[in-house]
């Protein structure tokens, strides 16, 4: 059974002692509770193939801390004695993500059941504001949120920042990250040393491997493990999901793809080359096609979900520049898109961001170019679909990853 972190960041360790081994057996029922859904003791036992006996002990410590809870009665079979199914509670304890994106910072806040249980976002200009201030406003929504969640009984128990660019996880430092104009900035001191002492644990990763892991934790419960999650974004980037890891690639710069030397039309990119994909394909090429720069739907100070609902408004009232500017669009995702399925060959590919707020518009011509020009028939058996999580799909991805503590010392990662 699969956590974010074992897909985004290592594997879990080896146990070597009884505390150890129990630590995992913990998790283990955690994560197939969470994946699997409520289920009895029984059946927990044979999925799991520990005894009966073990089970009963674990639940019973889960259950003490606050993490699984025992509903309704269910009957393992024909025959039989019920037993109450158990399921993942954890409602007093959440993971927050952040996301630094080109024209907003927002956190978002799941609790262990996945619920969410807060979000904001506020409109920044990040590249105008500079990585200090924009370190300060992330730090007041990080501080806002912790409180405002403190004060319902929520405990918070990570961070992740997920940020566009080129990531050194180690150092937890966003070395090059063009569209916001970042270059070395070490982002999670940054952000430690702005909330203190008592800030808890805090990471960073690239966002659109955090859109892939919230992506593949939908699409694993219907048996898909390879997977492609394009961001629809100022910048496109791609998460990939290979027989159920993220590929990350030797430095970990796997999924540059709005990068993709495609020659298509459009301005010189932020990274300083032409003919980049992202340049005919990213939001600010929509905006760019659809409306003239003093609009309000280019205005980066107007909140982003505003600018995109006035042109969805226009192209659903028939705009015709707006229309063709989708059409562009379309148009423009075939070239990349058939590319990386030739070489990937994914059984998903998931359009985000603002591609999946405009699917309707989008995804036939996106699917026909796919059926016609990939190599394998039928896109290889890959289906094209929107996501569902729209823009919040990176910072869901940080959320699940900063929960994973939990499940890796379930008691460790609750006790005070």
């Amino acid at each position: 059974m699969t956590t974010a972190r074992s897909l985004a960041m290592t594997g879990s360790a080896k146990p070597t002692d009884r505390a150890s081994i129990r630590r995992t057996n913990l998790g283990l029922v955690l994560r197939l509770l969470r994946d699997s859904g409520a289920r009895s003791r029984a059946r927990i036992a044979t999925d799991t193939g520990l005894p009966k006996a073990t089970i009963s002990s674990l639940i019973g410590e889960l259950v003490e801390h606050g993490l699984v809870i025992e509903g309704e009665l269910e009957r393992d079979g024909a025959v039989g004695r019920p037993g109450h199914a158990v399921e993942v509670d954890g409602r007093t304890v959440c993971g927050l993500g952040l996301e630094v994106n080109v024209d907003y910072l927002s956190v978002i806040a799941l609790n262990l059941r996945g619920d969410l249980v807060a979000e904001d976002r506020i409109a920044v200009d990040v590249r105008e504001a500079g990585p200090e201030s924009v370190l300060d406003s992330l730090a007041r929504l990080t501080r806002d949120t912790i409180a405002a969640l403190r004060e319902r009984g929520i405990r918070s128990l990570g961070v992740t920042i997920a940020a566009p660019g080129m990531i050194d996880l180690d150092s937890g430092t966003v070395s090059y990250a063009s569209n916001i104009g970042w270059r070395g900035v070490a982002a999670v001191d940054g952000l430690r040393r702005r909330l203190g002492p008592a800030a808890p644990p805090i990471h960073l990763e690239n966002d659109a491997k955090l859109g892939a892991v919230a992506e593949y934790l939908v699409a694993s419960a219907a048996g898909i493990h390879d997977l492609l999650y394009l961001t629809g974004e100022t910048g496109v980037g791609a998460g990939i999901i290979a027989g159920g890891r993220l590929l990350r690639g030797t430095a970990g710069f796997a999924g540059e793809v709005g990068h993709l030397p495609l020659g298509l039309d459009g301005p010189p990119c932020a990274c300083g080359r032409t003919g980049c994909w992202e340049t005919a394909v990213g939001l600010a090429a929509l905006l760019r096609y659809a409306a003239d720069p003093d609009d309000m739907v280019c205005d980066p100070s107007v909140d982003l979900v505003q600018r995109l609902a006035e042109l969805r408004r226009r192209a659903d009232s028939g705009d015709q520049r707006t229309l063709t500017a989708l059409e562009r669009i379309a148009d423009g995702l075939g070239p990349g898109l058939v590319l990386l399925l030739d070489v990937l060959n994914p059984r998903l590919a998931v359009l985000g961001g603002y591609f999946a707020y405009f699917g309707d518009y989008l995804i036939d011509t996106v699917r026909r170019q796919a059926n016609t020009s990939v190599m394998a028939p039928n896109a290889g058996g890959c289906e094209i679909g929107l996501s569902t999580l729209g823009f919040t799909a990176a910072a869901r991805g940080g959320a699940y990853l900063a929960l994973d503590t939990v499940y890796e010392d379930p008691i460790g990662a609750v006790s005070p």
